[in-house]
């Protein structure tokens, strides 16, 4: 009697396996076609031309921060004209 439900438990066990191993299978491949449009290249409804002007817009921008934050490291930014005293 005890082999027979041994041999039910191990079958059992055995289908759980691998309907386990087939929902992390299915988990993966749903991620990977929910994720993969949503990367960060080129979205979708772009041109090569848009995303080079991006890419291009990007790179300008990030060299005139980098440049602004040298400037002001090494005091060669233009003084402010500010003043420091309340006008009324």
């Amino acid at each position: 009697m005890g082999t027979v439900l041994n041999f039910v438990e191990e079958k059992v066990m055995r289908n759980i396996k691998k309907s386990s191993k087939l929902g992390m299978i299915l988990g993966i491949i749903l991620c990977v076609l929910v994720f993969l449009p949503c990367g960060c290249g080129r979205q979708l409804g772009e041109t090569n031309a848009e995303a080079r002007r991006r890419h291009i817009r990007n790179d300008r921008i990030a060299g005139d921060e980098m440049r602004a934050d040298v400037d002001s490291v090494m005091l060669w930014d233009t003084p402010t004209r500010l003043t420091e005293k309340r006008i009324p």
